[in-house]
């Protein structure tokens, strides 16, 4: 099969980066890299714009680090909450995946992250908080908090009635003081309105 060199005009994953310089099978170039503008023939001409697409790439690669790097550092602050269906026993239906954060980092916090970035040695099968490794950047590594809560209601045992508290001796005392002290206040009160009574009819 024929060979040919060509400089990549785009990032192709198993191919090469921006402004690398490659061989593929002719035919590949001709019938889709460069009809898709993935890539342009090695020409004197092009081997000058190879330059410019370095620089470009530099650029590029400068911008997102510096992106990422800010990023990890907030995302360490951050815990990710993702509501899970269980049994009876608390156990997950199925588990939490790495699109399933992507997702919920999308949704909590506005943060935009390709599921491939986060790195799950195994899915999530379990409540609680788990530790996620963030693989950002070539440079840049970082983790992430994520909490798994369950959306199954736990049943609550019935509380017991509370006991009446019995009175105390001290409450029933001045439960009798109030008493006396009504029953002597009332004798003197009707003894008052006579007089104003009687005072009137003068």
């Amino acid at each position: 099969m024929a060979k040919t060199e060509v400089i990549l005009t785009h990032n192709i994953v198993g191919l090469g980066g921006e402004s690398d310089q490659v061989r593929v099978a002719a035919g590949f170039a001709r019938n889709y890299l460069f009809p898709q503008r993935l890539a342009i023939p090695v020409t004197q001409a092009n081997k000058r714009h190879m330059e410019a697409l370095k620089q470009r790439r530099g650029e590029r690669e400068a911008h997102e680090f510096n992106t990422m790097s800010e990023l990890a550092k907030g995302i360490t602050k951050l815990i990710c909450v993702i509501k899970v269906k269980t049994g009876d026993d608390g156990k997950l239906f199925g588990a939490v995946t790495s699109g399933m954060i992507a997702d919920e980092l999308k949704h909590q916090f506005d943060v935009t992250l390709d599921k491939k970035k986060i790195y799950l040695e195994h899915p999530i099968r379990a409540l609680g908080e788990h530790e996620v490794q963030l693989n950002l950047h070539a440079e840049v590594k970082s983790t992430l908090k994520v909490r798994v809560e369950s959306t199954t209601p736990i049943a609550v045992p019935a509380e017991a009635p509370v006991a009446e508290q019995p009175r105390t001796e001290k409450r029933g005392k001045h439960v009798e003081a109030a008493k006396v002290e009504t029953t002597e206040a009332r004798p003197k009160a009707d003894k008052k309105a006579k007089v104003e009574k009687k005072a009137k009819a003068e």
